[in-house]
């Protein structure tokens, strides 16, 4: 029984990530907490590209331990890493602008994803983040892991309660 769940879970988890050869993603099954737009090229509503928490975390979640400007100690970050999102939609652009629920605004350049290993987080300290606390999903740098890091220009683009981004 162990192994027809592992099975269908790998089944889940590919179908979940992407069908590259038609351009398109799978649908989310759960409530959408993300869209990207703009210069993709893979999508599954119209133009755009929509995720649940599922498929985001079928991705892989990689995890960056940090201190940062918003909390008193060390915090241990679960995400996406951009730069694997971005593949997976098919980003073509050279920034992202990110968009949040509370209509706070950034834009990054994507280079940003592969050189510091930007995640976009689902958890913090293993447990999701709600919206009253940075969640959904907060774009979180390494900031420990390069000086620069330490500085409000990549403060500013560390955007929480992320809902969309644009690729431009």
């Amino acid at each position: 029984m162990n192994i027809i769940r592992l099975f269908t879970y790998i089944a889940l988890s590919i179908a979940t990530i992407t069908n590259a050869s038609a351009g398109s993603l799978a649908k989310p099954e759960g409530k959408a907490i993300l869209s990207i737009s703009g210069k993709i090229e893979n999508t599954n509503n119209g133009t755009a590209a929509e995720f649940d928490r599922t498929m985001l975390e079928n991705i892989g979640l990689e995890t960056i331990e940090t201190t940062t400007p918003w909390y008193d100690s060390r915090v241990r970050f679960e995400g996406v890493p951009l730069d694997k999102l971005m593949q997976l939609v098919g980003a073509t652009g050279t920034k992202m602008t990110a968009i949040a629920l509370n209509d706070y605004v950034t834009t990054i350049p994507m280079e940003d994803f592969k050189k510091f290993k930007v995640v976009l987080a689902l958890k913090r300290d293993g447990n999701y983040m709600p919206v009253r606390d940075k969640g959904p999903l907060f774009i979180v740098y390494p900031y420990e892991s390069d000086p620069q890091l330490q500085s409000q220009t990549y403060y500013t683009r560390s955007a929480w309660q992320v809902a969309k981004l644009i690729i431009e």
